[in-house]
């Protein structure tokens, strides 16, 4: 009855917003939520996933707009979603035709349809040409700069069990963040961050807060393009050699096949893994030749055992005193540098570090990661390169190490705004060692070797075919394959635009790998098929109101073995009230699913330079209360409410993240000031 209860209530809502859709007006659904989900969701498995750097930076962009008629090459490719020909064309454009008048001329630039401006008018402005670029003057530099101040706490309403008797200190999650921005030349900040469970202001924090970052970054200021002091990220070429900035994989929308590299970029968010520490700059050396130079000297977290570093912890929790004590207990130095040459059609660049650790690593290594990285000292050196002819682009990067070596081509074809098509290969030898490395791949840049072709087509109007295949294989053992073994990923998507405030789409996912069968000691190895729906429709019946229905269904199995399903069903809305700056999010879905390998993925709107995408397993429901209060132009409020109530289980979790009880509820807050 309770199932009965909830498809019917769905069906109801849903026939209500779909009537009321009629009368919508032309407002824009939220693009980049439904692409950073799909990154977030298609890529699990690589160790994709949404950074706070990445949705910091679309956020700066929004609030400090590319001006079209001084806009560069460098600056419109931060644009993922514009490709080659599209920069070109627009640069050519201003070339010939002088400075735009008006945003309404987007649309006589060759290639540009209305999707992409749709997308690109968030990020772009229109103000008349500075003939000389003005000195950067510190007393300008502190009157007009942006501050901004963003502290977040999380409550939960629900104890663990770690609480009781392991973790050292309170259950509240608590940041501060405070961030300086001149215009698009200076940036500065720093980020404080006690996690939950750790302790503020005692025992090994005394200091404080657990974490603290600085970044400073200064950018385009004559022929130095980039200078970053204090906490940085590093990305070039295809990331064979060093990215640690965001990572996009596979997706099911051709306006981000493309990838282009970072160069170095500030590290502003709360992440206490994925930067470097240090010095790093960017240097014109003539107008198509750039060289970068960084060096970085971070201590790491991790276990030491007789002077030998056994493990590397990831993860920046120091709840238990056995976390703090292998808080900073190595540490790990790197420098290297960037030679790129920019051409109108050609792009190559050099990339080479070296880094090492204070003592030898030598971590225990199970069979399947037998070839991992282990020493000392190491060092990596890849070539990129890139062609563009008519409407040909051809992207690659072929890198060695001390161990294996790697290489990926990606070949771009688009003879129209209509067909898209993209051919990727990749070989990462089994036992190319590379810690900094993060590119396209099923599972990480080593032990892969796979061909990827993807193509969208728009034949008919208001419709978008999606498809790919993904043929992968692993040269050596997996964590949980006992052998060399293969795969196959398809994904197939339909989307339909009837008008600016209705959009849908169907898409499926099938996959196909091998496993072990659990308790056999990797004697007998299956292969599984994994399957996912999804239906997705999007309404704004006013500028003020939109909805945003969801059904989800999943099977899993190996051969010979029964499947196991699991499905959801979820629905939100977000309005913003008229007269008041509050706007609101309320979003509810039931899921119910067979177990782990069923489980479904559900997107939130989360905190800002957040997002969030839990899965669940099991039978419940899930219940999320968003708002969001501008009192002015620098005070904003914001809170969130979340609750699931699981119907299948007394007990939340494991270990000491057990819950007793059968609800998990608990409150995020965010305040931030600008000035």
């Amino acid at each position: 009855m309770k199932k009965l209860y909830y498809f019917r209530l769905l069906i109801l809502i849903n026939m209500l917003f779909i009537s009321s859709a009629h009368n919508a007006q032309n407002v824009p659904t939220d693009v980049f939520d439904e692409v950073l989900e799909e990154i977030s969701v298609h890529n699990e498995e690589a160790g994709s996933s949404i950074t706070e750097d990445m949705l910091e930076e679309l956020s700066e962009r929004m609030s400090e707009p590319i001006n079209l008629n001084t806009a560069t090459r460098e600056q419109l490719s931060q644009l993922a979603f514009l490709n080659d020909h599209q920069i070109e064309n627009l640069l050519a454009y201003l070339y010939i035709n002088g400075e735009m008048q008006t945003l309404y001329e987007l649309q006589m630039v060759s290639g540009m349809d209305r999707r992409t401006i749709d997308y690109l008018l968030p990020f772009i402005c229109l103000r008349p040409v500075e003939k000389k670029q003005p000195p950067l003057r510190w007393k300008e530099v502190l009157k007009y700069g942006k501050q901004e101040v963003l502290t977040r706490l999380d409550i939960p309403l629900y104890e663990r069990k770690g609480y009781k008797d392991t973790y050292l200190g309170t259950a509240q999650y608590h940041s501060l963040r405070y961030s300086f921005r001149y215009r698009d030349e200076l940036y500065a900040g720093l980020t404080a961050e006690k996690d939950a469970g750790e302790p503020l202001a005692a025992l090994h924090n005394r200091a404080g807060c657990d974490s603290y970052s600085f970044y400073f970054l200064l950018r385009n200021r004559g022929r130095l393009k980039r200078l970053a002091v204090g906490n940085y990220r590093l990305g070039f070429g295809q990331g064979l050699v060093v990215n640690n900035g965001f990572l996009l994989g596979k997706t099911s929308s051709a306006d981000f096949f493309q990838y282009r590299s970072t160069g170095i970029g500030k590290h502003s968010s709360a992440d206490e893994y994925n930067y470097f520490r240090g010095i790093a700059g960017a240097f014109s050396i003539s107008e198509p030749l750039t060289a970068s130079a960084f060096y970085s000297h971070r201590s790491l977290d991790g276990k030491v055992e007789e002077g030998v570093i056994t493990s590397i912890s990831q993860t920046g929790l120091h709840r238990s005193q056995m976390e703090a004590d292998r808080k900073h207990a190595l540490t790990q130095q790197l420098a290297g540098g960037n030679l790129t040459y920019q051409g109108d059609k050609i792009k190559w660049g050099l990339t080479g570090i070296y880094y090492f650790f204070d003592r030898p690593y030598r971590p225990e290594l199970r069979e399947y990661a037998r070839y991992q990285l282990q020493g000392r000292t190491f060092y990596n050196i890849g070539a990129d390169y890139q062609y563009r002819w008519h409407r040909w682009l051809w992207q690659g990067e072929a890198a060695v190490g001390q161990k294996g070596f790697a290489v990926l081509n990606r070949l771009l074809y688009t003879p129209s705004q209509i067909y898209r098509f993209m051919l990727v290969h990749r070989y990462y030898a089994h036992d190319y060692w590379a810690m900094f490395a993060r590119s396209f791949a099923e599972s990480g840049v080593q032990n892969e070797n796979g061909w990827y072709l993807a193509a969208e087509v728009s034949p008919i109007a208001r419709w978008t075919f999606f498809t790919s295949m993904d043929l992968f294989s692993f040269p050596w053992w997996k964590y949980r394959i006992s052998k060399p073994s293969q795969g196959v990923e398809i994904v197939g998507k339909a989307t339909f635009i009837p008008r600016r405030s209705t959009d849908m789409y169907l898409s499926y996912r099938y996959k196909q790998k091998e496993r072990d069968v659990t308790g056999t000691s990797g004697e007998v190895i299956l292969p599984t098929y994994h399957h996912r729906l999804r239906y997705r429709l999007n309404l704004a019946p006013t500028e003020n109101l939109s909805f945003r229905t969801t059904a989800d269904g999943t099977s899993f199995h190996s051969k010979g073995q029964a499947a196991s399903y699991g499905y959801q069903l979820a629905q939100s809305a977000s309005w913003l009230l008229p007269g008041l700056p509050l706007a609101a999010t309320l979003q509810a879905s039931y899921f119910h699913t067979d177990d782990y390998d069923s489980r479904v993925y559900s997107s939130e709107k989360g905190l800002i330079y957040s997002f969030y995408t839990p899965s669940f397993q099991g039978e419940g429901i899930r219940f999320v209360l968003h708002a969001r209060y501008d009192l002015d132009e620098h005070w904003m409020i914001l809170g969130k409410y979340g609750q699931t109530t699981y119907y299948d289980r007394d007990e939340i979790g494991s270990g000491n993240d057990l819950i007793h009880g059968n609800k998990k509820a608990d409150i995020q807050l965010q305040l931030r000031c600008k000035f």
